[in-house]
C-alpha cells in the first residue's frame, strides 16, 4: 500500500497494559495508531454495551484515551464520535494484545474478541490478539502486526469485503515463526463455583477454575497452541445456524400449535 493506515486500537486489559503498549510500539512502524481502550481490566466483558451507566472520556494524549467502559464501548465511542478521537474512519480495528489465549469457546467470553468484533459490524477489517503471558512481549507483538499488516493489504481497497474481516491471533510461548490458519477448537475448563465465607460471616463465590485442557483436533487453534504455532481464526458475527437447523426451528413452530 502506498499509505500509512489508520488504525484504531483497543483491548479489555486498560489502556495502559503491557499487551497493548507492546502491540502499538509494533502497530506504529507501518500505521497511524490511535488507542481508545478501558480505564481499567476488562476481561470477560464480551460484547456488553453500557446503556444505563455514565461514560467518561479521558483525553490522554492526541492519539490516546480511555473511557471507564467496556471494550465494545471503546470502539463503539471511537467509531460514533466525530473526528473528537479519530481524524477519520480508520482503516482497521485492532484489539489486544491480550494478557493470555482467546482460544475455542473463549471467543464468546473475550472482551479483546468483542472490541474486534465492534468493528466488523461496522463493516471495518478488524484483528484480535492474545498471547500466552509467557511469551516474549516484543516477539507476540510483532507476529500480531504481521497479520494486522497483511490484512490491510489484503481488505484495504476500498473495493475489497470489508466486513468479510474478522480475524483472531493467538500466540503460544515461544511460538514458531510460521503461522497457522485454523478453526475454532475446544478449550475445556475446571469449571467450579467456590463458597467462601469473607471475615464477618458473610457468604461470597468466585466462579471458573484454574485447569484447562485443549482439544487437539487437526486444524484447531488450540491444536495450533500445542504444536507452538500462532494461529489465525477467521470468526464470523452471523449467529444464525443455518439451513440445516431450520427443520428444528419450524418443528418447535408447528408444536406451538
Amino acid at each position: 500500500m502506498t499509505t500509512r493506515p489508520l488504525i484504531l486500537l483497543s483491548n479489555d486489559d486498560g489502556y495502559d497494559a503491557h499487551g497493548i503498549l507492546a502491540l502499538r510500539a509494533a502497530l506504529e512502524t507501518f500505521a497511524d495508531v490511535f488507542l481508545c481502550a478501558p480505564k481499567g481490566n476488562q476481561s470477560a466483558a464480551s460484547h456488553a454495551l453500557t446503556l444505563h451507566g455514565v461514560l467518561r472520556l479521558v483525553r490522554l494524549d492526541e492519539r490516546t484515551y480511555s473511557l471507564n467502559g467496556t471494550p465494545a464501548d471503546c470502539v463503539y465511542v471511537a467509531l460514533h464520535s466525530g473526528e473528537r478521537i479519530l481524524p477519520r474512519r480508520p482503516d482497521l480495528v485492532v484489539s489486544g494484545m491480550n494478557h493470555g489465549p482467546n482460544l475455542g469457546s473463549d471467543v464468546v467470553y473475550s472482551g479483546t474478541v468483542a472490541a474486534a468484533r465492534e468493528g466488523a459490524l461496522r463493516g471495518i477489517p478488524a484483528v484480535a490478539v492474545s498471547a500466552d503471558n509467557a511469551a516474549d512481549r516484543e516477539v507476540a507483538a510483532k507476529l500480531g502486526a504481521r497479520v494486522v499488516r497483511a490484512t490491510w493489504e489484503l481488505f484495504g481497497s476500498a473495493d475489497s469485503p470489508r466486513s468479510a474481516a474478522l480475524l483472531n491471533v493467538n500466540v503460544p510461548p515461544n511460538p514458531k515463526d510460521a503461522l497457522m490458519a485454523t478453526r475454532l477448537g475446544a478449550r475445556l475448563y475446571d469449571d467450579v463455583v467456590d463458597y467462601r465465607l469473607d471475615p464477618r460471616g458473610y457468604e461470597y463465590l468466585w466462579i471458573g477454575g484454574s485447569e484447562v485442557h485443549h482439544d487437539v483436533t487437526e486444524g484447531t487453534d488450540t491444536a495450533a497452541w500445542e504444536a507452538g504455532y500462532a494461529s489465525v481464526t477467521p470468526l464470523a458475527y452471523d449467529l444464525y445456524a443455518g439451513a440445516e437447523a431450520f427443520d428444528v426451528a419450524r418443528s418447535v413452530v408447528t408444536r406451538t400449535g
